[in-house]
């Protein structure tokens, strides 16, 4: 048998308390999500309650709640049985003879699809011919264009669904749905979806002339190699131009123009900060309108201390019931603590990255932007550089001159010829206005916009540029070029 020893040994654990947790977890969330945060913490611990007088606005819900449950939760079934309550009790006539009853419109949507659909319903095919109609408008995508090729269409629908069709009546067919509306449903390809929308426009020379350049020098049109379209046609730059006018107010996404109301999604953005400029003097703040104060629950308190004080005669249930109690007393003093310490980061952090960008504050001057990242706010405030990227994440401040992102204020440094460092915001902001003020028929290629900037003092390499300028979304010179 082997021999049986004690020993001790002496570790270091990182372990994160419940408050920390708590903290962590609050600060990634926005205000929005804080509301709900709150709300829900409400309604799990008894013990949490709204300071008196505080109103809680709940209108963030109509988004984030299924309020058909909420309608349903309370049933006078589940409270009495039909005996209780007389019929004529149920029921009410406040309505005369002469009274006229009037419908009330609503709003409701019709979806792109179903959109297709109608249409289809007007044109004279067959039962058959209109089943696989709307088996082609069944793959035909949001932005309008059928993605899948008319084979696999085919023979999908001899497989799924028994039905042998040949690729002519598939074409014939799809030239029917693109005869619907909008113009250029249908398309498989932007060449396709162009030349539908400008066959339906007549009566223009310059007409004409667009759908010739979509049809046959397309990819010289894409291209832009206007000098090849110019010598092909034999036509001045003018008539040129004019067709090209004509073929960049075509859509190049049909399926996108179609509007519906009960679909359109607008993404509101609340910000988590208000920065008021007061004849030169900033004031930050907190953004709490939908944020109510919370406190301990008295009566749950005084329960509490009558158990704990008879602890000799309580029986089971009280001690579970005060076990219970505890334990949601406890939680309710993390969730009120660390709802305090974000507010106290957020407000720390805040006030540090106004005033290392003070500067740009005043007037929202982009050029006055100066280079900084995470570390340089965690050296400020003394946390730690994750903790700033929490805070900074998903998080807006309101300015007098615009709401921003926390991340739009963090760039990086570049040294100019003489060692001063700037923004890369700053070298973006002049590198766009060189490209707004070029020629267009000409545009400033990379390598010139280089040059431009080293003369402005900012050494930067022909590479750098090229990558400025696609994290600006500006295509290479010669997709700038216009006649």
């Amino acid at each position: 048998m082997a021999d049986q020893r004690l020993s001790l040994q002496q570790r270091l654990l990182q372990k994160l308390s419940p408050q920390q947790i708590q903290v962590i977890k609050l600060l990634e969330i926005p205000t929005m999500q804080l509301e709900q945060r709150i709300k829900s913490e409400l309604e799990e611990n008894p013990i949490l309650e709204l300071v008196e007088g505080e109103d809680f606005d709940e209108s963030f819900d109509d988004t984030d709640t299924d309020d058909s449950q909420s309608d349903d939760e309370f049933s006078l079934d589940d409270y009495l049985n039909d005996e209780d309550i007389p019929n004529y009790r149920l029921a009410a006539n406040n309505y005369s003879k002469d009274d006229k009853q009037v419908d009330m419109p609503y709003s409701s949507g019709v979806s792109f699809h179903d959109s297709l659909i109608e249409q289809l319903g007007l044109s004279n095919l067959k039962e058959e011919e209109e089943l696989i109609a709307e088996y082609i408008i069944g793959n035909i995508d949001e932005d309008g264009y059928l993605r899948r090729d008319l084979l696999s269409i085919s023979d999908d629908l001899a497989f799924h669904m028994n039905i042998e069709v040949k690729l002519e009546d598939l074409e014939r067919y799809l030239a029917i749905i693109q005869d619907f509306d909008p113009p250029g449903i249908g398309a498989r390809d932007l060449q396709e979806c162009l030349l539908l929308q400008i066959k339906r426009k007549k009566g223009k020379n310059s007409t004409s002339l667009a759908a010739r350049i979509i049809k046959d020098c397309f990819e010289e049109f894409t291209k832009k190699h206007y000098d090849k379209i110019l010598k092909k046609y034999e036509i001045s730059e003018e008539e040129l131009k004019e067709s090209i006018d004509e073929i960049l107010k075509l859509n190049p996404k049909p399926g996108s123009s179609y509007s519906n109301p009960m679909g359109k999604s607008n993404q509101v953005i609340v910000p988590d900060f208000l920065l008021d400029n007061l004849e030169g003097e900033l004031n930050l703040s907190l953004n709490q309108k939908n944020v109510p104060d919370l406190q301990l629950n008295s009566t749950y308190i005084d329960l509490m201390k009558s158990y704990s004080g008879n602890k000799i005669g309580a029986t089971k249930d009280k001690k579970e019931a005060l076990t219970f109690m505890k334990q949601k007393l406890d939680s309710a003093k993390w969730f009120i603590d660390a709802i305090r310490q974000r507010h106290n980061t957020l407000y720390v952090t805040m006030s540090e990255i106004i005033k290392f960008q003070k500067e740009f504050f005043q007037d929202g001057d982009e050029t006055k932007l100066k280079p900084m990242i995470l570390k340089d706010i965690a050296d400020l405030t003394g946390l730690d550089i994750s903790t700033i990227s929490r805070v900074s994440n998903s998080k807006y401040i309101q300015t007098h001159f615009g709401i921003y992102p926390l991340k739009y204020f963090f760039s990086e440094g570049l040294q100019t010829d003489t060692g001063e460092e700037v923004s890369t915001r700053e070298i973006k902001k002049i590198l766009a206005e060189c490209i707004d003020n070029e020629d267009k028929r000409h545009p400033v290629t990379d390598e010139k916009l280089a040059l431009i900037l080293k003369e402005k003092s900012y050494l930067v390499a022909r590479r750098t540029v090229a990558k400025y300028r696609e994290q600006l979304g500006i295509p290479v010179a010669r997709m700038r070029k216009e006649l």
